[in-house]
């Protein structure tokens, strides 16, 4: 049973070692928890819909709260605290493609909004009600969840929007093929949100972002069905394909998503590599990247982050022979620790492997074989359960992700680090930041900071913090040139910074899009623009 009020599943939990609180006592001073909201007080503030009766259309008080919010910081303390602010008046779950149509005629007649939803894991505010004097029903898409077709040949697949990452691996595997996108909340989002949000995955320098798999498909709009037909590639003039991308939302509901696949590797393998100092892994993972060595996935962790990582493992045994080994290998203080994605034949892991030590090795590269890569790839969909065991322990925590050419990055990243740890200081409050480098290119990479604060004496003091922090790491980001935005999309939490990327004419051409596929603005308002 999915948490009414947190991320997963409530039977789950990943608690924090003793080695890791007694890490936050020491960095951070001692958190104090705040009080959670009880589900059946909740439901007794739900007010009542303003939506007709229709047999499509749920407007019970529990649905409307498990669909009311996503896994945004601000999400999230509305969910603890009980204050939801605004309340979908229905939840439609449809059934199959034909319901969608039907209730995407009903709410323009009825001159509703609606809300996309896919597996509710939007940490932009994109599912997130905004008050307004017209009724509001939440769209979800869990039951259009099948693998619907596959066509071997062609090695391109058909599902419903509504399929969660082990939803499309398992029916995949099946057949012998896999997508090979591995998002962090892989557990819970959908292919349909994957889409919607321009979604990154772990293995993303094998298989490709959502965008290199993402096919065509359908999408069902203010104005009728929009079926994006498949091809290998296309100079027909603007892609549709790349206009759904990103749309979160604003253009329609997408039903149905085709998308390229892969045979299943022989092989996969992670091994774990220590560097010295960061400029040595940061020098050695670009010319890496940028001799095109035939690796899955390139994950480097800064200094901070690797002391973090470390310390939150506990096993101190463990974790003391491994420092003691690293030290005889000139690695110790400073260290960064780099994953590394190994996927093919055998041949072809073996040849890869070869090719990036060639590199590694000559920047003083430590490598640790497999046993930190298959502890990190046994728990790589866990780190999101950490968020409630922090919040158990009196802190929050949250990221900010952007991407920027290799020329930037280590600037944009120590701005956004020191901006981030002195951003509570008129409070006399610390905050704990951290970095790793998540999906690499040749042209740059994009930057995953992590931070760490305790909580306030109450909810509204706990909000106003990280709506400061919020705000200095975005203004950060822009600053030094990074997007606002790499892997999660824009939502509503990002979208007064999407101007500096765009410019004026930019936005213009995405509003007037937005106009002519939504003319009666019933799509998911206020995000994105």
């Amino acid at each position: 049973m999915r948490r009414w009020n947190g991320w997963g599943d409530k039977e789950r939990d990943y608690p924090l070692k003793p080695e890791a609180l007694e890490f936050l006592h020491r960095v951070l001073g001692p958190g104090k928890p705040l009080q959670n909201a009880d589900l059946k007080q909740v439901i007794a503030e739900v007010p009542p819909s303003r939506v007709d009766d229709h047999p499509l259309l749920k407007t019970d008080a529990e649905t409307r709260i498990r669909h009311g919010r996503g896994q945004s910081a601000g999400d999230w303390l509305a969910m603890k605290s009980g204050d939801f602010g605004v309340f979908p008046d229905a939840v439609a779950e449809p059934k199959n493609q034909g319901e969608v149509r039907i209730l995407m005629d009903l709410i323009a007649k009825q001159d509703y909004l609606v809300i996309p939803y896919g597996g509710g894991t939007s940490v932009a505010g994109h599912i997130t009600p905004a008050p307004s004097a017209r009724p509001i029903v939440t769209l979800s898409l869990r039951s259009l969840n099948q693998l619907e077709s596959i066509d071997t040949e062609s090695q391109i697949a058909t599902f419903g929007a509504g399929a969660n990452g082990p939803e499309v691996e398992s029916q995949l595997r099946g057949y012998g093929y896999t997508l090979g996108h591995f998002p962090q909340s892989f557990e819970l989002s959908t292919i349909g949100g994957w889409v919607a949000t321009r979604s990154s995955g772990q293995q993303s320098l094998r298989y490709g972002r959502i965008e290199q798999l993402f096919a065509g498909g359908t999408v069902e709009t203010p104005r009728g069905t929009l079926d994006i037909p498949t091809f290998p590639a296309s100079s027909a003039g603007p892609d549709i394909r790349e206009m759904v991308l990103g749309s979160e939302g604003r253009l329609g509901v997408i039903t149905r998503v085709k998308v390229r696949v892969a045979r299943i590797p022989e092989k996969e393998t992670f091994i774990g590599v220590f560097f010295p100092e960061w400029h040595k892994a940061l020098t050695c993972v670009r010319e890496v990247l940028q001799h095109h060595i035939p690796l899955s996935m390139m994950r480097l962790s800064n200094p901070i982050e690797t002391r973090t990582n470390l310390t939150l493992a506990g096993h101190k045994t463990s974790i003391g022979a491994l420092e003691s080994y690293l030290r005889l290998r000139g690695v110790a203080d400073g260290k960064c620790m780099l994953m590394m994605g190994l996927t093919g034949d055998a041949q072809q892991v073996q040849s890869s492997r070869n090719q990036a030590f060639k590199i590694l090795n000559r920047y003083g590269g430590v490598s640790t074989s497999t046993i930190l890569g298959t502890k990190w790839a046994e728990g790589r969909f866990k780190a999101p359960y950490l968020r409630e065991a922090l919040w158990e322990k009196g802190y929050m925590v949250d990221t900010v992700e952007t991407a920027a050419d290799w020329n930037r990055i280590d600037r944009l990243i120590y701005r956004l680090e020191n901006d981030l740890r002195e951003g509570l200081a008129d409070e006399s409050e610390e905050v704990h930041g951290f970095t790793h480098l998540s999906h690499m290119y040749t042209q740059g990479s994009s930057c995953y900071t992590t931070y760490v604060f305790r909580v306030g004496q109450d909810y509204e003091e706990t909000y106003k913090r990280w709506q400061k922090l919020k705000s200095i790491a975005s203004e950060a980001i822009t600053l030094e040139g990074g997007t606002i935005s790499h892997q999660h999309g824009v939502g509503k939490d990002h979208r007064d910074y999407l101007l500096r990327e765009k410019d004026d004419l930019g936005m213009d051409i995405i509003s007037s899009l937005m106009s002519t596929m939504d003319p009666k603005t019933m799509m998911n308002p206020g995000t994105l623009i």
